[in-house]
């Protein structure tokens, strides 16, 4: 059996969010969930993150947020008016790499990673990045560097498919694997452990059936690679902060269900 990691992004997010990620982690259902340590809610949802009574381990990382509107705890990647994070498609090559400021992502990382420390009183697991953020020429390194400094025994997420994986096929994913070409190499010269694949991105605007897409997330990647995933209830606060909210409760439903455990062994993969 495989040992994967099965990652709920987005704990914090809001309370639906951070509660039905929970569920899941009490059912064994998870094996990681990533942090967003920006929004005052922090450490309520952290407490009782970890006061979860899991059948198996679980990993807690820090899910950087350098995008997605919201404001930093620190600095801004690329300086705005409102001073407010900017918007994913901002950071994105080329243009991206020529706005961004490698100071302000440094200072921002570094803020969330102690606020995190702050808070669960120990350094993350690992470390990823909301909507692939790390993965971005000109926020890598500085990213890099933060993870480096204030936790250099975690892993960082890189974004590629398994090669020829059903995934590999995927435009998106072999878009994110291009990305993760830099990203694993800055993180090898820096001495950072990070995944050996990546699965989990779909196309949230045409969702389809979730169980026949994490049987394909699932079939073929090798021991140790990551699996993405947004699970939670939504709420009126997940409303007013992101985009993705009646797909997140197709996906819980699925992880709580029996299809789940039945798709992972037919595919001989384990999260214990």
């Amino acid at each position: 059996m495989r040992r994967i990691v099965l990652c709920a992004d987005d704990y914090a997010l809001s309370p639906g969010v951070s509660a039905g990620i929970r569920e899941l982690l009490t059912a064994g259902r998870l094996n990681a969930t990533s942090v967003m340590t920006i929004f005052p809610e922090l450490e309520t949802e952290a407490k009782a993150l970890l006061s979860v009574r899991s059948p198996i381990p679980f990993q807690i990382g820090l899910h950087a947020t350098l995008t997605g509107g919201f404001r930093p705890l620190s600095a801004t990647p690329i300086p705005s008016p409102d001073g407010h994070l900017p918007m994913s498609r901002e950071t994105w090559p080329p243009f991206g790499f020529l706005r961004i400021s490698g100071t302000r992502v440094k200072a921002e990382v570094s803020a969330q990673l102690k606020n995190f420390i702050r808070v669960f009183g120990r350094a993350p697991d690992y470390v990823d990045g909301h909507q692939h953020v790390q993965l971005m020429p000109g926020v890598r390194v500085p990213f890099l560097a933060a993870v480096k400094e204030l936790a250099p025994n975690a892993w960082v997420r890189q974004c590629a498919p398994a090669r020829w994986s059903d995934e590999f096929l995927n435009a998106k994913s072999r878009f994110l694997g291009f990305l993760s070409l830099g990203f694993r190499s800055r993180a090898r010269r820096a001495n950072l452990a990070f995944n050996p694949a990546f699965s989990g991105a779909y196309d949230y605007d045409r969702p389809s059936d979730f169980g026949a897409s994490f049987a394909r997330f699932v079939r073929g990647i090798p021991e140790g690679s990551v699996i993405m995933c947004h699970p939670g209830h939504p709420d009126d606060v997940l409303r007013t902060r992101d985009i993705l909210t009646d797909q997140r409760e197709k996906e819980f439903s699925f992880f709580i269900s029996g299809e789940m455990p039945r798709i992972m062994a037919e595919a001989g993969a384990t999260l214990a």
